[in-house]
């Protein structure tokens, strides 16, 4: 074994031009190339995740507890129920949980001046914070009454001609054929999320204001809004929270069945990272077979004079595994250096830039995963050495005799 390891690598770190250092350095840039895309990709579809879970989250929170009725989609208002403050303690001491939050919500038109926008009113308790706000604050609480005053976001302000400090008029719709009740706010905040279903579709104020407009007595509220520490958590989060619903009136449901088109979207990243890791996998290991048919072929008169002095043939296939395994660790250092560069230059630049209407975010984001990244490193390695066992199984049907006389 150590006369096999000796041969390969004078033969692998031999400096001298030949078309077999021709054939090393194009392996292992090839191999550096499949491990950097691996890398890359990877950073960047867990930190698309990551991002749109985030804003996802952030904005509505992890899980909706309501009044129980048959699903409904986004927009459904809520059946109104008292505060529960037993419960919100119960909850917001559980470990996953970050904090609880009442809400309700309603159908709204907005107008300023001749211009309209149907969309969604989310009553939220005034002053608390929005992860989102890019220009003025959150709405300010009142000793008495509500707030007179909403966050609306930067698409609804560009298509209303709104800036910070104007007023608008909201239309708040009621049922059984009754008129609209309207109302004149001002704009104290801008949000932005980038998720399209997000910035057209709501706008933020005081949950007192809706609470007065629905005739509801001011401890009612159409829900609480559950978030957690992180995303991970929710499977066992959602259990615990659904332990502590004591009352068969509530019923909880997650993110991902309110909005189940955005996280089919996410889903299909996982498959399109499977896809790329395949893709890439395969071109290092036939990138590896070609080269190690090549190496072979070359060093064919050295194969048969080690066979004339007596060395086994599993002594001379380690001879090429020992090589090609010089060569993948190399391509595989190659590919962390230029993979792990180009990741953390994005990072830290942000050089790539994307359509924000089509993937909800205005730079490409990076978050890498050091045990996804090690992964590909050793999975790489090992799946390149195991496979090159085949093509070096061809050492066993050279002669000696004809091997010495080949050239």
């Amino acid at each position: 074994m150590r006369i096999s390891m000796f041969i390969a690598g004078r033969i692998a770190f031999n400096r001298s031009s030949s078309f077999s250092r021709f054939i090393i350095n194009i392996a292992m840039a090839a191999t550096g190339f499949s491990v950097a895309v691996m890398i890359i990709a990877t950073a960047m579809i867990n930190g698309f995740q990551h991002v749109i879970s985030e804003k996802i989250f952030s904005f509505w929170g992890h899980y909706h507890i309501t009044d129980y009725r048959a699903p409904g989609g986004p927009l459904t208002e809520q059946a109104p129920f008292p505060e529960d403050s037993d419960l919100e303690k119960r909850i917001a001491a559980l470990p996953q949980v970050k904090f609880i939050s009442p809400f309700a919500t309603k159908s709204v038109i907005v107008k300023k001046g001749r211009e309209t926008e149907g969309m969604i009113f989310k009553g939220s308790p005034a002053g608390q914070a929005l992860p989102f706000i890019i220009e003025g604050r959150t709405t300010k609480a009142q000793d008495s009454g509500y707030a007179s005053e909403v966050i609306i976001s930067a698409s609804t302000a560009k298509s209303l001609h709104l800036k910070l400090g104007d007023a608008l008029v909201m239309y708040f719709m009621r049922g059984d054929g009754l008129s609209p009740r309207a109302r004149k706010l001002s704009v104290c905040g801008i949000y932005k999320t980038g998720i399209e279903e997000y910035d057209k579709t709501y706008v933020v104020g005081d949950i007192n204001l809706i609470r007065r407009l629905n005739d509801w007595s001011p401890d009612e509220i159409g829900g609480y809004e559950v978030h957690l520490n992180q995303f991970g958590d929710m499977a066992t989060a959602g259990e615990r929270i659904s332990d502590e619903l004591t009352t068969a009136e509530l019923g909880m449901r997650s993110m991902q069945e309110i909005y189940p088109n955005i996280f089919d979207w996410l889903g299909l990243q996982n498959k399109s990272e499977q896809i790329i890791l395949i893709i890439m996998t395969i071109v290092a290991v036939f990138n590896m077979i070609t080269a190690m048919l090549i190496l072979i072929l070359e060093r064919t008169n050295m194969v048969g004079i080690l066979k004339a002095l007596g060395m086994r043939n599993g002594s001379i296939q380690r001879i090429f595994l020992y090589q090609a395994g010089y060569i993948v660790i190399a391509g595989i250092v190659i590919g962390n250096v230029l993979g792990l560069g180009l990741a953390f230059l994005q990072q830290y630049t942000g050089f790539i830039r994307l359509p924000e209407e089509a993937y909800y975010m205005s730079v490409a984001p990076i978050a890498i995963q050091w045990w996804k990244v090690a992964l590909i490193n050793v999975g790489t390695l090992v799946i390149c050495v195991l496979v090159l066992i085949i093509p070096s199984l061809l050492i066993r049907r050279i002669l000696p005799v004809r091997a010495i006389q080949f050239k």
